[in-house]
């Protein structure tokens, strides 16, 4: 016991390069050193990406897991080891997300979830959007909803309302606020893919 314990002291005086050093010689108490620095940033900056507790710890675990294994990729000349984690860290972050929001675990904003079918490739050869050019086409959309369809995405997509805020707000439970929300949703997919030229023709009639 008392040999672990002085382990740990020798490990804690280590600088953050040390330890990766000694992980590369597959030194696993490096790791819990390394881990017990930063795994609260990691966790921080995961859970503010994610928006989920429970992702977010599985992330964390998954950036330290990968710093084990790919300790060989470190270089001190590109930035410091607290660095290299929070890179890890924000693109795993954001990759999952990704992953996330495409099965639907967010409720995603109508403008995001219009995006998001655009970059996948679900309109292939239709001129991309910028952002601001969505929420023209979220606008110019609109009328194609009936009226509680139109509440809903209206408070979700410009006033920064949840679903679930919005569904009480218009006095609608969730499940049938969710209803008006994913409907109206799918005929404004459907109005942009009957407008094929939708950028342009929005842009023009805005501008």
């Amino acid at each position: 016991m008392e040999a672990v314990c002085a382990r740990k002291e020798l490990l804690h005086d280590r600088t953050d390069g040390e330890l990766i050093d000694d992980i590369r010689l597959g030194h696993a108490e490096a790791l819990s050193t390394l881990f017990d620095r930063y795994s609260r940033l990691v966790f921080d900056i995961a859970r503010k990406i994610l928006r989920d507790k429970a992702e977010a710890e599985d992330l964390m675990q998954d950036v330290f897991l990968e710093v084990y294994r790919k300790a060989d990729l470190y270089q001190s000349g590109r930035g410091s080891v607290k660095v290299w984690l929070l890179q890890y860290a924000y693109h795993r972050s954001f990759n999952r997300r990704k992953y996330l929001a495409l099965r639907s675990f967010y409720d995603a904003s109508p403008a995001d979830a219009l995006a998001e079918r655009d970059l996948s490739g679900e309109w292939s050869g239709r001129e991309r959007l910028a952002a601001h050019e969505w929420e023209q086409v979220l606008k110019h959309g609109m009328k194609e909803l009936n009226d509680k369809q139109k509440q809903i995405i209206g408070l979700v997509a410009f006033d920064g309302l949840t679903v679930r805020e919005a569904s009480e707000q218009v006095r609608e439970s969730y499940v049938n606020g969710r209803n008006h929300y994913y409907r109206g949703l799918k005929k404004l997919r459907e109005f942009l893919g009957h407008n094929k030229s939708g950028a342009r023709e929005v842009n023009d009639a805005c501008s």
